[in-house]
This record gives structure tokens, C-alpha cells and sequence, in this order.
């Protein structure tokens, strides 16, 4: 139940995997609006994120926008990130500043740097590998999609040097809607580089890239909180034993603390 004195946080692509994980965990620490794609069985400004005209009044009296709306898949076609990931990117930033929003939680990817897994699979996958990448890496996206997520860190840097706004970029590892990081069924889409990896690598490989619902939910919400942090770009994965994306940078910035492990 929302309160006089909670955040009012607009989340896009509510209906999503990530989305619902929001509601989940954090609808009862910030008053929560939603913006979808299609009418949902709960309140929510149905737009198109394409269309700047659509989703603007959902912005309105709003103290941060958590943008997850996109499309989400490593192998989306050219035709959907254009009007999903780029335009619609661009929409929800200029929508924030249009209505005053001084913060946007922008869920952005691993996949701005994948190239850097891409070349060191599936070794970088094994529990004594040393290799760690952290925000300082260089962006080498692996696909349209993690350029899509490049171009949203950009357009969300142009936001807080133009116009004064905050903005924290989180990389996100693999969230699930069954939450399990190592069942014995394979999920998920890879870059199509890695589509030579056997069903145990693929296994290791979520081990390592998994970010729990709830610790996914915290990640967020520590970006929300985060008023004295005007800019940041952090990974979120859970604790897992293999970690070849960099925590620490996440917990010193917004104090992220991951609660959950994948197996080892």
C-alpha cells in the first residue's frame, strides 16, 4: 500500500520478466506506476514506447523512471531495436525531462561488452579463471541488441551532462522467470558466436551470469536511492561463485549487496 511520503517510481515494461519482479519486491517500498505495452490486470498508462506523444502523460508528478521496456532478446532483428530499443530509449529520457524527472534507473546489458566473453569462452566460464571486467571495459557489444544498450548508456550520460538529470546504468547478468540458475534444461538465447557451446558450458556460463528476481529488485532499488550518485554504470549479478563481471564497483557506488548465490 502506497504512502504520502514514498517515491513515485514509473516503471516501464512493467509486464516484463524484470518488470514483475519490481512489483513483486519493491511494491511496497515506493508508490509504483506502470507503463505497458498492452491493457494489463493491474493500474497501468498503456503506450508505445516509439511514440513520444503515448507515454507522456505517464510521467507526470514521477520522482524516477525505472526504463525496462525493450526488446529483449540478444538476437532481435535491426527492425524491432530501432523503434524498441533506440527510439523508444530516447522517448523515455526526453519524457522524464520534458516532465521534470530528475532520475532514470535504465536497465542497460552485459552485452555492451560481450565481445570480451565472446573471446575468452568457455574458459572465462570456470571457477579458477581470474578475468574480471569492470565498468571501465571497453564497449564491445556482441550484437544489435547490446548496441542498443551502448546507445541507451549514451543517451542517458547526454541526459545528466545536458540537462542536470541522474542516471545509474545497470548491467544486467540473467534474470529468469523461474529464478533457478542451474537446472538441468538449457534456457535462453546466446550470442550467436557462443551458440557452439554444449549444454554443460551453457550451464556454467548462467552459474555465472545469474541475477536473482530479488536481488535484481535490490540492485534497482539501491539505483533509485541513490540521490547522491549523479552517474554510475554497474553490473548486477547475484553472488554467484564465478563472477567475470565486476561487483565491487556496485557496491561502493550504490551499495549493492547480492543476498542469493547460483550453485556451485
Amino acid at each position: 500500500m502506497a504512502t504520502g511520503n514514498q517515491r513515485r517510481v514509473l516503471v516501464t515494461g512493467a509486464d516484463g520478466v524484470i518488470g514483475r519482479a519490481v512489483r513483486q519486491y519493491l511494491g511496497d517500498r515506493y508508490d509504483l506506476r506502470c507503463l505497458t505495452h498492452r491493457p494489463a490486470p493491474y493500474p497501468s498508462h498503456v503506450g508505445d514506447i516509439a511514440d513520444l506523444a503515448s507515454i507522456a502523460p505517464a510521467f507526470a508528478g514521477v520522482d524516477c523512471v525505472v526504463h525496462l521496456a525493450a526488446s529483449p532478446s540478444v538476437s532481435t532483428p535491426w527492425s524491432d531495436i530501432l523503434p524498441n530499443n533506440l527510439i523508444g530509449t530516447y522517448n523515455v529520457f526526453e519524457a522524464a525531462r520534458q516532465a521534470g524527472v530528475p532520475a532514470v534507473v535504465f536497465a542497460s546489458s552485459n552485452h555492451t561488452i560481450g565481445m570480451n566473453e565472446i573471446d575468452n569462452a568457455p574458459s572465462i566460464y570456470q571457477l579458477d579463471d581470474p578475468r574480471v571486467f569492470d565498468h571501465l571495459a571497453e564497449p564491445r557489444p556482441d550484437s544489435l541488441y547490446g548496441i542498443s544498450k551502448l546507445f541507451g548508456e549514451a543517451v542517458a550520460r547526454y541526459y545528466v551532462d545536458r540537462y542536470g538529470m541522474r542516471a545509474v546504468c545497470l548491467r544486467i547478468g540473467t534474470v529468469r522467470d523461474d529464478d533457478r540458475p542451474g537446472d538441468p534444461e538449457v534456457y535462453g538465447s546466446v550470442p550467436e558466436p557462443l551458440e557452439y557451446l554444449t549444454d554443460e558450458q551453457r550451464r556454467e556460463r548462467l552459474r555465472a551470469t545469474w541475477l536473482s528476481r530479488r536481488d535484481c529488485a535490490q540492485l534497482i532499488s539501491r539505483a533509485i536511492d541513490a540521490d547522491d550518485v549523479p552517474w554510475a554504470v554497474v553490473y548486477g549479478i547475484s553472488n554467484n561463485p564465478r563472477q567475470f563481471w565486476d561487483l565491487e564497483h556496485a557496491r561502493r557506488t550504490i551499495g549493492y549487496e547480492p543476498e542469493d548465490s547460483a550453485p556451485v
